[in-house]
């Protein structure tokens, strides 16, 4: 005998309620009413020619003809969930979750990213910018870039790799220079406003102006003076501006540098015993997305050209 073929939608309505075996648990899942349901299923039945519950006061139990088309069923449309859940592991194999801080992002990876979109068109990478340490348990975070010793601690939970040193250097305005006249050295420069970016203070000891001086030779200097800022790119654009002489990162600084917007004042450049790193973490494999990230991102670093950047030591950076 020819059956005529149910419509997917009464099939996909007595298989959720023979799975919950309740008309009203089906009915939310398939966002419908009771009713609705309900007379869904007892068109499939008129159209089988057969019962396929017992519909009692206050509950339902299928019968021997729903016994048997269940299992079907279920393993049918069980596949067709799985299939549409795979595309959200499709979807999320391309999407490259990337911690950075504020400044990094904004002074040198920023300006670049579309390049890295251009490698990697299938992409779609998301920056999330913060000065605390990523959790790549809960935030999401595939990778991240964090400004770090250049030897830091073992951590059994993260591999940790460098990818650049940081150095220190002076840098201000052109602008600043014809307004105090030249700067010849480190004494010279003692008598310029200053500019301090306490963007990892106080969670960690970095190098400032104390040091820089000391290391020039340099002593009683009154460092209290001058403009503080705790993010990077604000001190830097400060700097830009005119405001001061800033002791900056250097590759965060390597732009302004290069577009003449910045100068460095005196030619010290002060190993600050810290690098930008990659982490990501342990036991978990890589996407392919964050390996992508790794390459490109060392391969832009090293692309970094400092023949143009006057002024700076040719040593100060690996």
């Amino acid at each position: 005998m020819h059956i005529p073929a149910p419509s997917l939608s009464a099939l996909r309505a007595f298989e959720a309620a023979a799975r919950h075996l309740s008309l009203t648990r089906a009915a939310e899942e398939l966002h419908v009413t009771a009713g609705a349901l309900s007379h869904q299923i007892r068109g499939l039945e008129e159209l089988l020619g057969v019962k396929l519950f017992e519909r009692k006061v206050r509950a339902i139990a299928l019968t021997a003809a729903g016994r048997q088309l269940y299992p079907g069923l279920q393993v049918g449309f069980g596949q067709i969930r799985d299939a549409v859940a795979s595309l959200d592991t499709v979807k999320a194999s391309n999407i490259l979750v990337v911690s950075t801080s504020p400044g990094l992002t904004s002074k040198w990876l920023a300006p670049r990213l579309y390049r890295f979109s251009n490698d990697y068109a299938d992409i779609d990478v998301r920056i999330s910018s913060s000065l605390n340490n990523a959790n790549f348990e809960t935030d999401g975070v595939d990778i991240a870039v964090r400004n770090m010793p250049v030897n830091p601690p073992i951590d059994p939970a993260l591999h940790f790799e460098k990818f650049i040193d940081i150095s220190l250097v002076a840098v201000c305005s052109p602008r600043l220079i014809e307004k105090y006249g030249p700067v010849k050295n480190a004494k010279d420069l003692a008598r310029l406003p200053l500019i301090h970016d306490e963007s990892l203070s106080p969670r960690v000891r970095a190098p400032n102006w104390s040091e820089w001086f000391s290391a020039a030779g340099v002593a009683d200097v009154d460092l209290r003076r001058g403009l503080h800022f705790n993010s990077a790119d604000h001190a830097l654009d400060a700097a830009g501006e005119g405001a001061g002489v800033l002791l900056a990162h250097d590759l965060l600084a390597y732009d302004g540098l290069r577009t003449g917007r910045l100068v460095i004042a005196v030619k010290q450049a002060l190993p600050s015993g810290r690098a930008f790193h990659l982490v990501w973490p342990k036991g978990r494999k890589a996407s392919a997305a964050a390996e992508g990230f790794r390459r490109w991102i060392k391969e832009e670093v090293a692309a970094t050209d400092w023949t143009k950047v006057k002024g700076r030591n040719s040593d100060a950076n690996n």
